[in-house]
């Protein structure tokens, strides 16, 4: 998926606004998914894969799947297996109920990684048992030797592995050939159908046509407001929903349990509200005039959650606002189809601002530096928030710190290899791309 271009700094813009529209120095990094001889050499063989086969079952959120999705086919390469198009859980927190083909281009997906995985559209009449065992324990950051002393022996004598729960499951640390296919997956494979990228580019085109726009994810939702633990900053009667919720499922609460409202917030552990996001966007320099496109769900606390932002930034739209004589209607309760657009508007952006982590931010944070180091904004909540609430700080100074603090983190390429841990997909610098 390619984004819109973007607009660069043309037009009647002050310094300050020349600074925020302006893209980062992508250093002359390009994708290069040049893969090894041995590599090309073992997918004579893998790709031609017809007796063994792995099922996967892709569960949570768009996002999320497309995560598993990705891992899935590099473990059916690690096993030298024949993929069959995963299966995707129903959702229980939206009751999605979309298979891969509604969400994804199937045929896409298959030809793209026809050198890399035979992928077929169901298992084979062959291989069908009575009952299979389903392997959804696995632990955290398993390496590919131990996914073949696993499940290898189980694989040739069955034919088939079938596993769920894979987020997050498969180490970030793999061979160079093996991110590289992860990048491939990512960005080359993994294309909205047809009828969701059409609309998704509809409305992305929209913004991007009254000039450079600003996206931001505000994850404002009522499940994640009882996740994280945090004050929505709407008032008791709203914060006494959310607790209630919160005792009769302790489970989804996630974190140090034993925090303040206040600790988890000035930890950087809460979503900006949309009063912060203003007073953020302001200390960044964005002009009052700036087209915000607002991704994510319906807020918790519907318009008055978003009133502040608003009164700030009146140009405030969204898929909903922007959609044209239905074109929305058959997918209002297709959560998964909604979040695509999202992603394909946020892609195209000038400028991505992530509220609060999550599986949207860190897949558009590596697509927008795959397609040449877009502008992406972390917020640095733990170091900026104290001076939201020292009211010595000028508008002035509080600017001054604001661009200070996120100077060096609008996107420009980032080496995985600072922190080991980080998947390639969100840092794709140095295995997926290269200097021309």
């Amino acid at each position: 998926m390619v984004p819109l271009p973007a607009h660069g700094v043309v037009g009647n813009f002050s310094e300050e606004e020349e600074e925020f529209w302006r893209q980062p120095d992508n250093q002359g990094y390009m994708p290069c998914l040049d893969f090894s001889l041995k590599y090309r050499k073992a997918s004579v063989k893998i790709s031609k894969e017809k007796r063994k086969f792995l099922i996967v079952v892709a569960s949570g959120g768009l996002n999320q799947q497309r995560n598993q999705i990705v891992d899935a086919v590099v473990i059916a390469r690690i096993l030298e297996a024949t993929l069959v198009v995963p299966v995707l859980q129903v959702n229980h927190i939206w009751g999605d109920d979309s298979e891969f083909s509604e969400i994804f281009d199937v045929e896409h997906f298959k030809k793209t990684l026809i050198a890399d995985v035979r992928i077929v559209a169901s298992l084979p009449s062959t291989h069908f048992v009575s009952k299979q065992t389903i392997n959804r324990d696995l632990p955290f950051h398993v390496s590919p030797l131990w996914l073949r002393a696993r499940f290898l022996k189980q694989l040739n004598k069955e034919g088939l592995l079938i596993l769920k729960g894979l987020d997050s499951k498969l180490s970030k640390n793999l061979s160079p050939d093996l991110q590289k296919l992860k990048c491939k997956v990512a960005f080359h494979a993994l294309r909205f159908a047809t009828p969701i990228r059409e609309l998704g580019y509809q409305i992305a085109r929209r913004m991007w046509i009254e000039g450079p726009y600003v996206a931001i994810h505000l994850r404002l939702e009522k499940d994640v407001w009882i996740r994280t633990g945090c004050l929505t900053g709407l008032g008791r009667q709203y914060d006494s929903i959310i607790s209630r919720e919160r005792d009769f499922h302790p489970e989804y609460l996630t974190g140090k349990l034993n925090m303040t409202h206040a600790q988890r917030r000035l930890a950087g552990m809460c979503p900006l509200n949309a009063s912060e996001m203003a007073r953020f966007l302001k200390g960044l320099g964005a002009p009052i005039s700036a087209r915000i496109y607002v991704a994510g769900g319906e807020p918790f606390g519907g318009t008055q959650a978003m009133q502040p932002l608003k009164d700030e930034f009146p140009n405030l739209l969204t898929k909903h606002t922007l959609a044209r004589n239905g074109e929305l209607t058959p997918y209002l309760e297709k959560s998964s189809t909604l979040a695509a657009i999202d992603y394909i508007v946020s892609l195209s952006s000038d400028v991505f601002i992530n509220s609060h982590g999550g599986n949207m931010g860190r897949a558009l944070e590596g697509h927008r530096a795959y397609v040449g180091h877009r502008k992406y904004i972390k917020p640095n909540k733990r170091m900026m928030l104290p001076f939201f609430e020292d009211s010595s700080v000028s508008e002035q100074e509080f600017k001054r710190i604001m661009k200070k603090l996120h100077r060096k983190s609008q996107g420009q390429p980032e080496p995985r290899a600072k922190k080991i841990d980080r998947d390639v997909i969100a840092y794709p610098v140095p295995e997926c791309m290269c200097k021309q």
